[in-house]
């Protein structure tokens, strides 16, 4: 287990965020989530020695067997705590946007950029909202911001559907990776 405290890691909550749509596989968390495939099965690893999320071993239809996991009764507390707090904040980021307050704004992202992605990826913020605050105050948006803010995370919401994540994943195609200027942004 390493020495992250899942409370202060956005991509652990990513994760667990994404088992508890019912992305069951490494290969699917990652892919919905835009982590590393090695990072997720070192966040995954965390949340099982955590109890946070149950592994199960499940046999393939053409033989072999697959590792799929689902959040435990602890873990989808903690996660359902964590997006009331990212709630909250997304409410008080929003009402000084609307102020013009682009100080409080500043400091807000200065302190809390990094759980950024995982508001982008649960929907917790808009991702028109979040590129229009970004404009306000003059900031660029970071590779990973970019990923969620071209689609406002609709990958993981795709994954609720029981598709397992694919459908969402496969139709939203490359987002430019930070390049605005063309390609599938139009403003």
């Amino acid at each position: 287990m390493s020495s992250i405290r899942v409370n202060e890691s956005p991509n652990h909550f990513m994760v667990l965020d994404a088992i508890s749509r019912r992305v069951k596989t490494i290969d699917k968390i990652a892919k919905v989530t835009r982590l590393d495939k090695a990072e997720v099965e070192l966040i995954v690893n965390d949340l099982v020695a955590q109890r946070l999320v149950i592994g199960e071993e499940k046999k393939k239809i053409f033989g072999g067997k697959k590792l799929e996991f689902s959040v435990s009764h602890t873990g989808l507390q903690l996660l359902n705590s964590k997006k009331l707090e990212l709630e909250k904040q997304a409410q008080q980021v929003q009402q000084w946007y609307q102020s013009g307050q682009t100080q409080q704004l500043q400091s807000y992202m200065d302190g809390n950029r990094m759980w950024i992605p995982m508001m982008l990826f649960s929907g917790i913020m808009n991702a028109m909202f979040f590129m229009s605050m970004m404009s306000l105050m003059g900031m660029a948006i970071s590779p990973a911001e970019t990923g969620f803010a071209g689609d406002g995370g609709s990958d993981a919401g795709a994954a609720a559907d029981g598709s397992g994540g694919d459908a969402g994943a496969d139709a939203g195609g490359d987002f430019g990776g930070g390049d605005f200027g063309g390609g599938d942004f139009s403003f």
